[in-house]
């Protein structure tokens, strides 16, 4: 059925099934994270960056709580692509099939583009936010013991947004190609841009130059590619649109 022709309701039965369909993957994937876990947390404990931090259990639920962590943010990287894909398959009856096409094969990119944030964040800045605090607590004379539930949290805290940032070109990319957004558009909110990533920025790092640099750098360089990546996306549109036009004047 076109998404035309469909009714409220049935947008709404068409979104639960959706939803559905993701909940139940998430949920074997779940199940999937308990075998992740275990061997994610003794790898991560082994790094450089954690191998010389005091880790301790401050509490009798900390052990379980980081486990169900692991065995959760695991599920979610699994079920991401099938998020993605849901989410296509929703708005696909109103896309044209050239459309269809094209933002199908956004899902690859946007799934590498998520792990590619979480790789930034772990192996670039999270070593140097860990290695920045360490020095402040032994410059304030500060004995570190660390709590692994801590621990943890705040590395998800630093990793797991830049998944969602580094989505910035694939989400402008998808809404050029609807015609919601102009590169235009983007130029014109660029300083209001700037600012909100900014602010996204400083609540990321602790307020300290070097680390609010290294957050606040990449995430412009990453607004000018997506207007870069608009731009293109943009001509790609008007250019199919010019040759539907042109085939419907000589059909008629």
């Amino acid at each position: 059925m076109e998404q035309k022709d469909m009714s409220v309701m049935e947008h709404i039965v068409e979104l639960r099934r959706r939803i559905i369909i993701t909940l139940a993957f998430f949920a074997v994937a779940f199940v999937a994270g308990f075998f992740l876990a275990t061997p994610l947390i003794t790898y991560l404990q082994s790094t450089p960056t954690a191998a010389d931090l005091p880790m301790n259990a401050f509490k009798m639920t900390d052990s379980i709580r980081v486990f169900m962590t692991f065995a959760f943010a695991s599920a979610l990287i699994l079920t991401f692509p099938v998020i993605l894909y849901q989410l296509w398959a929703f708005v696909r009856p109103g896309l044209h099939e050239n459309e269809q096409r094209a933002t199908l094969s956004y899902i690859p990119l946007a799934f590498l583009l998520f792990l590619a944030g979480i790789a930034f964040a772990y192996f670039i800045l999270f070593p140097y936010l860990v290695q920045f605090m360490s020095n402040l607590a032994e410059r304030l004379g500060i004995t570190e013991q660390y709590g692994i539930n801590e621990y943890f949290t705040f590395l998800f805290q630093v990793t797991l947004p830049f998944g969602a940032l580094f989505q910035l070109p694939v989400i402008v990319m998808f809404l050029t190609r609807l015609g919601i957004i102009t590169p235009m558009l983007l130029s014109q909110v660029r300083k209001l841009a700037y600012f909100v990533l900014l602010v996204i920025a400083g609540m990321i790092t602790p307020p300290e130059v070097i680390s609010h640099l290294m957050v606040t750098v990449p995430l412009l360089l990453l607004y000018e590619f997506s207007i870069w990546v608009s731009y293109v996306t943009y001509r790609k549109v008007q250019k199919a649109e010019r040759e539907r036009e042109e085939a419907g004047a000589a059909d008629s």
